[in-house]
């Protein structure tokens, strides 16, 4: 019945009829080719535009066609790639003007765009490993737009491996959990994981959720693909933050009940995310090219997302998704402006040097102000969980840090204004967004676990981590002449040569050499 069928089921398969006419003229200016690709996203926008608006109306239309779903989550991160596809494609428009291969390209990402709107509507877990190869199949042959550079045919080579060895983990995954609930169902699954256990092939599917996530997320250790896919044009990058490098997040979310019951899972999402998170931010501040700055960024963002996912706090892990998508899309598509402004500035300012003392004040004036704001919304709207308490200490860290680094040389009386003032901002930011997030999406997802031995020393280890880097970033310019911070910042810019081994492993220097 019509009730039982979303609008946005349809977003997939106008994009796709669009990618069959764009293959049948893939070389340069195929006339008017790039206009209706740009107006085929533009109508699956409005499909999940559309979506959304008759979910408001009706309700939740039940279990659709093939294993889709349209809950209120898959309908968000719908009209999230839907916005980002079409303002990816109207920039392609542009940018692949007279390319050699501009029809193709159009249909690739066109392709591409379709199979994320499946994964993201998904709610079977065999459509979720289905998808989820499409798109890494339609990324691939997008790395590989420019084939006659090396470069980008190691980028493709790297990221296959590490893309593709996390949809093996999903397939391995879809077959325990078919196997043990007789269903792929991720609702029926999460039913009866909850009535009954997940028992041990249900606990070994979570095991492989969190790594299938951890290879898609770019983690640390098998991160450097996704420093090397700037190879592709602009638009793949920008692409990419549409619901496929977070894709390890939307699976996380999308299975949320059962991973929660794993406290091995949850536990190794916060040490490795975190670690990633930290390793991330660390070198992107070595990096000198915008675009491969950027990446490690993501990196580092996405690390960020899996803490938030370890702790539980799903629905900010969510609305970290949809933030971080528009901002990082938004930049790659910018990148090019800022390079130009970068190389207007004729003569960087001198670099502030704070003091001990300076630095301390600033995290004690910051943690303190959020302490106040805290109490204030628990008063208003109830208490807070330790893990969403824990989190927004770890922002407030990030503040403390840029005020104490980049305010340094003010006066003692307008570096405490300024630090109360982005302290204050943030806090009531944090809590406000924190406070949207759960009444949107918090009914359809699990709450955040109550914090046993295990979730303490998590949280406790979370804050030292991220406390002791912000703390030591601030200092940097005391310590920043060091012989051996020299040292260190020729091996964090080169990412501990970890992607240098991959690519000794996969023979990608043989590969840049004979070419």
């Amino acid at each position: 019945m019509l009730t039982a069928f979303s609008l946005s089921y349809l977003s997939p398969l106008v994009l796709l009829a669009a990618a069959a006419l764009a293959i049948g003229r893939p070389g340069r200016r195929p006339g008017t080719l790039p206009v209706w690709s740009e107006r085929a996203a533009l109508a699956s926008l409005a499909l999940a535009a559309l979506g959304l608006v008759q979910f408001a109306v009706t309700g939740a239309p039940g279990a659709g066609p093939l294993g889709l779903g349209a809950d209120l989550v898959s309908l968000t991160l719908a009209l999230l790639v839907s916005f980002i596809g079409w303002i990816v494609m109207r920039y392609s428009r542009t940018y692949l003007d007279g390319e050699a291969r501009e029809g193709a390209f159009h249909g690739l990402m066109l392709a591409t765009l379709a199979a994320v709107l499946v994964f993201v509507q998904s709610a079977h877990v065999w459509l979720l490993a289905l998808a989820t190869i499409a798109v890494g199949l339609g990324l691939r042959q997008l790395l590989l737009f420019y084939a006659e550079r090396p470069e980008a045919r190691r980028a493709a080579t790297k990221f296959t491996l590490v893309w593709h060895g996390g949809d093996v983990a999903l397939v391995l995954a879809a077959v325990l959990l078919t196997l043990a609930f007789g269903t792929g169902d991720l609702s029926a699954i999460a039913a009866g994981a909850s009535a009954s256990g997940a028992g041990l092939a249900g606990h070994a599917a979570v095991a492989l959720l969190v790594v299938a996530a951890i290879l898609k997320t770019a983690s640390f250790p098998l991160h450097g693909w996704l420093t090397e896919v700037m190879e592709a044009p602009t638009p793949v990058s920008a692409l990419l933050h549409a619901g496929i490098i977070n894709s390890g997040g939307v699976l996380l979310i999308k299975a949320a009940s059962l991973v929660q019951l794993s406290p091995g899972a949850m536990a190794a999402l916060v040490m490795i995310g975190g670690f990633t998170a930290l390793f991330g931010a660390a070198v992107m501040l070595t990096q000198s090219a915008i675009k491969t700055s950027l990446a490690w960024s993501t990196v580092s963002q996405m690390g960020f997302m899996l803490v938030q996912c370890g702790l539980g706090l799903w629905a900010l892990a969510l609305l970290h998704i949809l933030a971080h998508s528009l901002y990082k899309a938004h930049a790659f598509l910018s990148s090019g402006g800022a390079v130009a402004a970068v190389a207007s500035i004729r003569r960087p300012g001198p670099v502030a040097v704070p003091s001990l003392r300076t630095v301390l004040k600033s995290f004690g004036l910051a943690l303190a102000l959020y302490a106040a704001i805290a109490v204030v919304f628990t008063a208003i709207l109830g208490p807070k969980t330790p893990q969403a308490l824990a989190l927004g200490a770890i922002l407030i860290f990030g503040v403390a840090y840029l005020v104490a680094q980049g305010l340094a040389d003010l006066a003692p009386a307008a570096l405490t204004k300024r630090t109360a003032a982005a302290s204050l901002a943030t806090a009531v930011a944090y809590f406000s967004f924190q406070a949207a997030a759960h009444k949107i999406w918090g009914p359809g997802l699990p709450a955040a676990p109550h914090p046993g031995p295990l979730e303490w020393a998590l949280i406790v280890l979370a804050l030292v981590s991220f406390g002791l880097v912000a703390l030591a970033q601030s200092l940097f310019p005391l310590w920043a002449h060091h012989p051996a911070t020299a040292g260190l910042r020729v091996h964090l810019a080169n990412g501990l040569y970890l992607n240098a081994l991959l690519d000794r492993a996969i023979g990608g220097f043989r590969t840049a050499k004979s070419s």
